[in-house]
């Protein structure tokens, strides 16, 4: 029955080129009047809408697709402590790909307006931390993972991952994603319920605003005493911020791979165990699907192509 089936490759690759030219054309256009606003139409209208409603028209479980399966209270604590530390590397990744642009060219990355006050900073975590923690699951570590899980799940964590990257359409902010993609690919995986990357991705983003509000309220200090302090060559800057963030980074990356190594999978885990054996025996029946059609890589070779292009003219060619 199609209701105990997962979407194609083929399927999901034509959704993610259709939702990456809308995105393109229509969600910086929302975004450029007012971010926010513009946030939330993008979210809720150009990704979560699209997908939900494909998959109910095609005829797809929700549930089975989506891996809509409640976590334990045990698991969300864990998924808290494996945010904490992968946010570190998240970071290291994007400063590493800023170095090199800035080499060549000189580049900013773009990031969301720091709250000021209290209310703003509300208004941002659900803009900014919960919304695209919803929308964005459902469509990578949902759709997407779920229908590459035929090639195994390795692939489909990988592949998923870097079409989560794709997707932001910014060179600057491609690695920091692509690894964050990774690390909310294995907890979906090894929760088996879509609930855990929801929670682990909301954590991501309000730890990212959180850092932003925080710090703005010391920018004054910090000022003062950067202007009382001794120049440091900018090289020697460059040298030594990369060797803090990179000592942070690599600390965080042991904690991480530990928290991640100690979660309970699918075979630890015997309130899934039905659930999975369900899933999986839906994939041994349509595992032979891949041999029968030629899977077409054509639509993420074009927002590949996108994805260069922009970033070529943007950042090498002002």
């Amino acid at each position: 029955m199609r209701s105990k089936s997962l979407p194609t490759i083929n399927e999901v690759n034509i959704l993610f080129l259709v939702l990456g030219l809308v995105l393109l054309i229509f969600g910086s256009m929302a975004q450029r009047r007012d971010l926010y606003t513009g946030v939330l139409i993008t979210e809720y209208i150009f990704i979560l809408a699209p997908n939900i409603i494909y998959l109910k028209m095609r005829g797809y479980s929700l549930k089975n697709v989506l891996g809509l399966n409640p976590i334990t209270a045990r698991q969300i604590i864990q998924i808290f402590f494996i945010m904490v530390f992968a946010y570190p590397m998240a970071v290291f990744l994007n400063y590493i790909v800023l170095v090199m642009v800035n080499s060549v060219s000189p580049a900013m990355p773009i990031g969301v307006p720091v709250p000021t006050n209290l209310i703003d900073y509300l208004i941002g975590l659900i803009v900014i931390a919960v919304t695209p923690g919803i929308c964005e699951e459902v469509m990578f570590r949902g759709t997407m993972q779920s229908a590459y899980i035929r090639m195994g799940e390795k692939q489909a964590i990988l592949i998923s991952a870097l079409l989560f990257g794709m997707f932001h359409f910014n060179l600057l902010n491609l690695l920091g994603p692509l690894f964050l993609g990774i690390v909310l690919g294995v907890i979906r995986y090894k929760t088996n319920s879509l609930y855990g990357s929801i929670l682990g991705h909301t954590i991501n983003n309000g730890i990212a605003l959180t850092l932003g509000f925080v710090l703005t309220g010391l920018t004054e200090n910090i000022q003062e005493i950067t202007e009382q302090a001794p120049l440091i060559p900018e090289g020697l800057q460059l040298i030594i911020t990369l060797v803090m963030l990179g000592s942070w980074a690599l600390f965080s990356f042991v904690v991480l791979y530990l928290l991640l190594k100690n979660l309970p999978g699918p075979k630890d885990n015997s309130r899934v165990e039905h659930t999975m054996e369900t899933v999986d025996s839906t994939w041994e029946l349509e595992e032979m699907e891949t041999d029968s059609y030629k899977i077409s890589w054509a639509p993420i070779v074009v927002i590949a192509g996108i994805f260069i292009f922009l970033n070529y003219r943007y950042f090498f060619l002002i």
